[in-house]
């Protein structure tokens, strides 16, 4: 008698900014689940999530939630209490990667290049520059791209900065500020699995115009991808390294993303890890597919590995959630 596959129930939406990339990536994991055979539910995130899941009653959840409170450990935290296995890393490893500051206090210490910088407060821009120009604003705690803005000289929003100009600190109370990296977007995937985590490739990302912001990234045609990127194979192996190094110092389990900074003009020494995704996007247009891809795992293949790393417990790997 050929025993029936797990139930999954994929946990997607919310209420972050990333709601719509969310339930692109949900949908996308649960049409390919069905096409395996899986019982799936659809759980669309909302504040009775717990109630819906203790009626599901899963043998697991895939979380394709993006951004808080489903990146940030919050729903990783509740589905610990609930006894429920679930994808992608754990609660402390989510506290620590979703925050900017955090991730460098626990990566910059083991040798993983970062930008330097420092946090600041939103309201204090408007009286000066926190660090020289150009330099990079970005939320403490978000991802994709979101509320990202470039500060130079030329910058429309003046000098200092107009409390009337448009930017992420109209719409967050606390922001990093780091050094602006010029040079070329690069991004590597690292899957879990039974024989230890592995980097898969490195993807080159070429936006159109301006710079890799959320519309960039999640609007087709607005940004080329070119995987396997075209850089110098010791560029390569460093981000293959860094990526899997840093997968393994947070103790990310499932799939995880590092994005990185590259200035060709200075080999890999101009290379910097800008931070690691640990729920990296699932849509049509996400770079772990695309990178699984390149390896010869398609994305039904893909999702079902994701779901059999978590129900294994996911890969024992010395880090935040394991130390």
């Amino acid at each position: 008698m050929i025993e029936p596959k797990p139930h999954v129930a994929v946990l997607m939406g919310g209420w972050s900014s990333e709601r719509p990339v969310s339930l692109m990536s949900g949908n996308g994991v649960a049409d390919a689940l069905e096409s395996r055979g899986y019982r799936v539910t659809r759980i669309d995130m909302g504040r009775d999530v717990a109630v819906k899941l203790a009626q599901a009653a899963p043998d697991v959840v895939f979380n394709a939630l993006h951004g808080a409170p489903g990146e940030d450990g919050t729903v990783q935290g509740m589905l610990d209490l609930m006894g429920i296995p679930y994808t992608h890393s754990g609660l402390t490893t989510s506290v620590i990667a979703i925050d900017k500051e955090l991730t460098k206090r626990a990566l910059v210490p083991q040798g993983i290049p970062m930008p330097g910088g420092r946090l600041v407060r939103s309201d204090d821009l408007y009286a000066g520059d926190p660090i020289p120009r150009p330099y990079v604003l970005k939320p403490a705690a978000e991802g994709s791209s979101v509320g990202v803005a470039i500060v130079t000289d030329e910058s429309h929003c003046g000098n200092p900065i107009r409390r009337d100009a448009e930017g992420p600190w109209q719409h967050f109370p606390e922001l990093m500020a780091e050094p602006f990296i010029r040079g070329r977007e690069l991004t590597t995937a690292v899957m879990g699995g039974a024989d230890g985590p592995r980097a898969l490739c490195v993807t080159e990302l070429k936006p159109k115009s301006g710079f890799y912001d959320f519309e960039a990234k999640y609007t087709d045609g607005m940004t080329e991808h070119v995987c396997p990127a075209d850089i110098p194979a010791d560029v390569t192996q460093a981000c293959l390294d860094l990526a899997l190094r840093a997968h393994v110092l947070l103790g990310c389990k499932g799939a995880s993303r590092s994005d990185f900074r590259w200035d060709d003009n200075q080999g890999v020494e101009g290379l910097f890890l800008l931070e690691v995704n640990t729920q990296p996007g699932m849509t049509p247009l996400s770079l772990v597919p695309e990178q699984a891809k390149h390896c010869g795992m398609d994305y039904a293949t893909l999702v079902e590995a994701i779901v059999a790393d978590a129900l294994n417990g996911g890969a024992q790997v010395k880090g935040a959630d394991s130390a």
